[in-house]
């Protein structure tokens, strides 16, 4: 038996591509987004690589009893890597243009582990949301179902060959078994850990396997499904759960769960039971979607990397001229990558000890290159060297890393009798290191964390940003907090900030990750906005009673895609209009507390032309960015607003209690 040619394989491949194309271009058609489940593109392409896959071994082992790494591993180099390095290399160039350093060292680390097919473990363990906005600004996020690609491609032929000797008539039971098991840690792990059941192979494994079963099946018994009747209905039943995963499959579902089933089903019902005279197999064979298929990996590849510095640059923003532009770009790209890279590298008359010489020199290479721009932490020599000064949370992690996730030690000056308190996640730590710089003649003590902050009906919960778990060292955070002021009295409380964003319903169900909503819906935590509300003011009043509490409120965000369109200091400026009605509920709830020994600050009218309705990101008095990134302020934006405290703890010393 030989691997024989199925053009409509081609044709599900190039439905796959093209949803995975749509879904990351983000089309809108009306204000609705049809294609908000197609991710799901990924799930189709591993179904197809087991499929084939074990085929190909399979084969081999039936036919020669035997089987050749060395050939099997010189078809992968010769399919995968030399479209991968090519992509890299030509980005490489508009990464020194636009990435600011901080992005630009994020992006020679994923081309590193891109390289050592391990990306999804490097955008796992980096804390890396799939689906997130930020995503869509790391060029090479897409590698990560590569290098999962590649983890089956060295496990499974070792396990497949050690199973055809030993366990030959148990092989299609091992893959059953291994395909239940890892379909149950997908479904459980996607509700535990998101994150890990994204991107680690063994959640997907039973997706590649479930193709691998149907192969096995194929090779076996020499043929597929030959009931006519089966075979011009189930194409069709299977086309259509895959049209329907990619338009309502949501990105807050668990996945890949068994909510990913249906989609994998019609994947395999279209593989087994395809038909000449069906007519969805018809379809799939036509010359576009066959055209279409064959260039699917370039297609993949270059896909995201155009997208991601498209919304760095903001070339198509508004335009539908330029985004049509674009999309035949990728398409052009795509096809001389498959011509004159894809297609002659996999070309056998060409020899391999060649191959090997020209990829081993670009390798080397990408890894000079990228290992350097990680020891210069990126800096780039055509920045405005003010845009390279030192940004706040450089200082958090050098000088200050002590006083970030640690309230057991962040206290200075303890001999100063005149506390100051400064209480908050990562937008109120984005002010220490300035602030405590300034507070020498106070004991200045630091509760700050990363994070989502939540309330139950006690305590501040935080969700920790990495792990999506409740962190265990702020249950207690409130405890925490009035142990330390019931040691004095007449302290000074800096509260507020962002953390009081998570507080409301419309902000959380809009911008919380979908591992947040999750975890506080199975937990139970308030998210009602009027219960935050009294919770909040119930502390709030009984922190003022014997301290001044000087409350700030949100300091403004600018986003990705101002921030990283700054090419160098000019008068780039953001709407306030768009910071009041996304924080316009904490304003309101803010602007209508009244209490005694309660001073409030709002950030804005330091960092903002309130007549003008504008926030710059660059401050134009002293040439320097006000953000360090796109959600927090940078050391000038932190020193622009602790002017504001400052001048009000000066004032707090005429308050009596």
């Amino acid at each position: 038996m030989k691997l024989n040619y199925r053009p409509e394989i081609d044709g599900l491949r190039a439905i796959a591509v093209l949803a995975v194309i749509f879904y990351h271009s983000q089309v809108s058609i009306l204000g609705h987004q049809p294609f908000k489940g197609g991710f799901i593109g990924v799930d189709i392409f591993f179904v197809i690589s087991g499929y084939l896959i074990t085929s190909i071994i399979l084969i081999e082992l039936i036919r020669t009893d035997s089987f050749s790494f060395k050939y099997f591993y010189e078809r992968r180099i010769r399919r995968l890597l030399p479209a991968l390095i090519t992509v890299m290399l030509f980005t490489l160039p508009f990464a020194w243009i636009y990435l600011f350093p901080i992005n630009f060292v994020d992006f020679s680390k994923s081309i590193l582990f891109s390289l050592g097919f391990s990306s999804n473990l490097y955008f796992h363990f980096s804390g890396q949301e799939y689906g997130a906005q930020s995503g869509l600004l790391k060029p090479f996020l897409h590698t990560w179902s590569l290098s999962v690609e590649e983890q089956f491609y060295i496990l499974f032929p070792i396990i497949l060959m050690f199973s055809f000797k030993y366990f030959k008539k148990y092989i299609f039971f091992i893959f059953f078994f291994g395909f239940v098991i890892s379909l149950i840690l997908a479904d459980w792990s996607s509700k535990h850990s998101q994150s890990i059941a994204f991107y680690f192979i063994h959640t997907r494994m039973w997706e590649l396997l479930s193709g691998s079963m149907l192969a096995y099946i194929e090779v076996s018994r020499g043929y597929r499904c030959k009931n006519k009747t089966l075979n011009l209905i189930l194409p069709s039943v299977g086309f259509l759960l895959i049209i329907l995963s990619i338009i309502f499959f949501k990105l807050y579902f668990p996945h890949p769960s068994f909510h990913t089933l249906p989609a994998v089903l019609g994947v395999c019902l279209i593989i087994w039971f395809s038909d000449n005279s069906e007519p969805i197999t018809k379809i799939l064979s036509t010359k576009l979607f066959v055209g279409i298929g064959l260039i699917s990996y370039s297609l993949y590849l270059w896909h995201y990397p155009v997208f991601a510095f498209n919304k760095i640059t903001q070339f198509t923003q508004g335009n539908i001229f330029k985004s049509f532009l674009l999309f035949f770009f990728i398409f052009v790209m795509s096809y001389f990558s498959y011509k004159f890279i894809e297609k002659p590298f996999r070309n056998k008359k060409n020899k391999f000890s060649i191959i090997t010489v020209t990829l081993t020199l670009c390798i080397l290479i990408l890894l000079i290159f990228n290992f350097y721009i990680i020891k210069e932490k990126g800096i780039r020599h055509n920045l405005d060297i003010n845009i390279q000064s030192k940004l706040t949370f450089e200082y958090l992690e050098k000088n200050n890393r002590i006083c970030f996730n640690n309230i057991d030690i962040c206290k200075f000056n303890p001999n100063k009798k005149q506390k100051v308190f400064l209480i908050g996640d990562s937008h109120l730590a984005s002010l220490s290191y300035n602030l405590k710089s300034r507070l020498n003649d106070y004991n200045f003590i630091s509760i700050t964390s990363e994070g989502y902050f939540y309330f139950n009906d006690k305590n501040i919960i935080q969700i920790d940003a990495n792990s999506k778990k409740i962190n265990l060292d702020f249950i207690k955070f409130n405890e925490i907090v009035e142990e330390e002021l019931s040691k004095s009295q007449n302290n000074i409380i800096i509260f507020g900030g962002s953390t009081s964003l998570y507080f409301y319903k419309k902000r959380y169900l809009d911008k919380s990750p979908s591992w947040g909503i999750e975890y506080v819906e199975k937990n139970n935590l308030k998210r009602n906005a009027r219960v935050l509300e009294e919770i909040f003011y119930n502390q709030l009043k009984k922190i003022t009673k014997n301290n001044i509490v000087i409350l700030v409120y949100p300091i403004p965000e600018i986003g990705d895609d101002i921030f990283l369109n700054i090419k160098n200091l000019n008068s780039s400026e953001y709407k306030y209009s768009d910071y009041r009605i996304i924080n316009s509920e904490i304003i309101n709830f803010f602007d209508n507390i009244k209490m005694s020994n309660l001073i409030k600050i709002k950030p804005t009218e330091r960092l903002c032309n309130i007549k003008n309705n504008l926030c710059p990101v660059v401050d134009k008095d002293n040439n320097e960015l006000i953000f360090s990134d796109p959600w927090h302020p940078s050391l000038r934006g932190a020193e622009m607003i602790n002017d504001l405290i400052i001048n009000e703890i000066k004032k707090s010393q005429e308050y009596s209690f």
